[in-house]
């Protein structure tokens, strides 16, 4: 093994008490201790990956942000993909028609709502700590600055309508209150695939570890996909192996199972 991936939200940091188990601090200083390269694979931004800054004093060898629209390391960029210009300018006048619709707009650096409804302060209000900071900003912004994800506070029967305004885009819904929107050829397995060829990683040396919808694609493209014993049913239908939940030591349960370490 010499690549492992890890989502955060639900994986990594419990939903219970927005906390990084202590079992799992350890699981992840003895991988880097036999210098098996661990790797961030989440939906969030760059400017959002600070939470895990207050939970572990080291750094992770790569990152694959925005649902693998945003791959970067300690030295550069590794890969990007934007969501078309195309796509921005049909979904803007839709989100003006259905007001009553929040939509947040995925910068590397910035990350706004066109607005702050009840969705999602209920959200915001159960992420507690782990939390990032809400703007609100106007959604014309997108049309000229550079967007890799949004993310659509609508339920999945209401997906299908407005899939139908960004024909270039697929859903990955992690989340029953919103689904994110990202390229239809993007997702985290396209994005573990453009970090393992940096760095020379065959994808039989991999595992990755999991709960929600938009980990799907990842569970299933690497060598091990583990879903967390907290992972909805259809993410664990397509791992390899499910293990116990985020807060009953999941990760350090796992590794153990395949003796990885």
């Amino acid at each position: 093994m010499k690549a492992i991936f890890f989502d955060i939200d639900g994986t990594l940091v419990s939903f219970k008490n927005h906390q990084i188990p202590e079992t799992t601090k350890q699981a992840l200083k003895a991988l880097r201790e036999k210098d098996i390269k661990i790797f961030i694979a989440t939906g969030r931004s760059p400017s959002q990956l600070s939470v895990l800054k207050e939970y572990i004093d080291f750094e992770f060898d790569g990152y694959i942000a925005m649902n693998g629209q945003y791959c970067f390391n300690q030295k550069e960029v590794i890969h990007k993909q934007m969501v078309s210009k195309e796509d921005i300018e049909s979904i803007l006048p839709y989100l003006e028609e259905r007001s009553e619709i929040a939509c947040s707009f995925v910068e590397v650096d910035y990350v706004y709502f066109n607005q702050a409804n009840e969705k999602v302060n209920n959200l915001w209000a159960k992420l507690g700590s782990a939390a990032p900071k809400l703007y609100v900003d106007e959604a014309v912004r997108a049309l000229t600055q550079p967007t890799y994800q949004l993310s659509i506070y609508i339920t999945e029967d209401e997906e299908e309508e407005v899939l139908r305004y960004l024909p270039n885009c697929k859903a990955a819904r992690w989340h029953p209150t919103f689904t994110d929107i990202i390229p239809k050829d993007g997702g985290k397995n396209t994005g573990i695939g453009k970090v393992l060829e940096y760095y020379d990683i065959d994808l039989t040396e991999t595992m990755a570890f999991g709960d929600g919808g938009n980990d799907k694609d990842m569970l299933q493209y690497v060598n091990i996909g583990v879903a967390m014993g907290n992972a909805t049913d259809d993410v664990k239908a397509v791992a390899d192996y499910i293990t116990s939940e985020v807060d009953d030591n999941g990760i350090m349960n796992a590794l153990k199972h395949f003796k990885v370490i």
